[in-house]
């Protein structure tokens, strides 16, 4: 078996896969270090590229037609991916057989702990409490802390229960004594059960939760679902909305609405549309929004988890195991 490294990006590849992973993929997947392929060098490698049987790869993945599959990568069976969402790039594998693996449960847990953390922070009033501090305004920070609930006996409202939802639910039902409401219309009654969590939709949601985080699948269907009339009318006072999904989902215009109607209202925002805000956008002057530069997600030593995820699969796959993080075509319509 031969296998190759695959990323338009090599200085993001090389990252993510340390040098213990790669000499683990020499061993075990036939790796070949001599070159990297990528959307540029097809022709370069085509001799090479005729035994490649298994790609490994990151962000920046060549995004490849099924001709040119087909005509520089004749043998080539099984494409781990070591990050989160394939959408970019799968379809055309997947249409000519080639199995295609994710580390989205990888990067999904990053995701999680901020989102988790956020919660947390929410709902002790921390972000404008913060700010009224930082801005010498002591009292009134100190009123505006005392509205919050903290973080017993408080509702909070998880909007997709897919993986990076399901990860934060459990974690905060394990850790933290928390009524949680989901809107997610795909989610079983079994499951919801399981976790011990309540389906709600939009409304419900949003007029009864403290904090409100945002996990919904990026897909066509999801543009623009959340916004004044579906959801954000109904935020309690002093209720926070935390987005680490995509920012399309948002109608930023009716989120920036609620915004200056409620100012006791907080939105954290780590993803927006587009991405960062355009200049002079209302969000860098609102006082009660708070944007991260898309740091939920697998950053620094983190990013080793990815690849490692993806070495492990391959190890169970060839091993003889059912895999455990595989992406279908059927899956495609679902996940971010």
């Amino acid at each position: 078996m031969k296998s190759i490294l695959a990323s338009n990006a090599k200085d993001r590849l090389f990252a993510v896969y340390p040098e213990e992973t790669l000499a683990q993929l020499e061993e075990h997947a036939g790796l070949d270090r001599s070159a990297v392929l990528t959307n540029q060098n097809l022709e370069e490698l085509r001799p090479m590229l005729a035994d490649v049987e298994v790609i490994f790869s990151t962000w920046g993945m060549p995004v490849l037609t099924e001709e040119q599959i087909a005509d520089y990568l004749p043998r080539l069976k099984e494409v781990y991916y070591s990050a989160g969402s394939v959408q970019a790039f799968a379809r055309p594998f997947l249409a000519r057989g080639i199995r295609v693996y994710s580390a989205w449960a990888a990067n999904g847990v990053p995701v999680a702990e901020y989102a988790v953390s956020q919660i947390l922070l929410a709902n002790v009033g921390f972000y404008q409490a913060m700010r009224y501090q930082s801005a010498g305004r002591i009292e009134k920070a100190r009123a505006y802390s005392r509205l919050f609930p903290g973080n017993y006996d408080v509702k909070i409202g998880i909007l997709g229960a897919g993986m990076i939802g399901t990860m934060v639910i459990e974690r905060l039902k394990k850790d933290y004594h928390v009524d949680v409401m989901v809107f997610d219309p795909f989610l079983p009654e079994e499951k919801a059960a399981a976790l011990g969590v309540r389906k709600a939709s939009l409304a419900e949601v949003f007029s009864e939760c403290q904090t409100i985080s945002n996990h919904i699948a990026n897909n066509e269907q999801t543009v623009g679902m959340l916004n004044y009339e579906s959801c954000f009318k109904y935020m309690k006072d002093n209720a926070a909305f935390i987005n680490t999904g995509r920012g399309a989902q948002v109608v930023e215009t009716d989120l920036v609405r609620v915004l200056r109607e409620k100012p006791d209202v907080t939105a954290v925002l780590d993803v927006t549309w587009p991405e960062p805000p355009e200049p002079g956008h209302p969000f860098y002057d609102l006082p009660n929004v708070f944007l991260t530069p898309h740091i939920a997600g697998s950053t620094g030593n983190e990013v080793h988890r990815m690849s490692l995820y993806m070495l492990e699969e391959f190890r169970r796959i060839h091993s003889g195991q059912a895999p455990l993080y595989e992406v279908s075509a059927d899956m495609l319509a679902r996940m971010a």
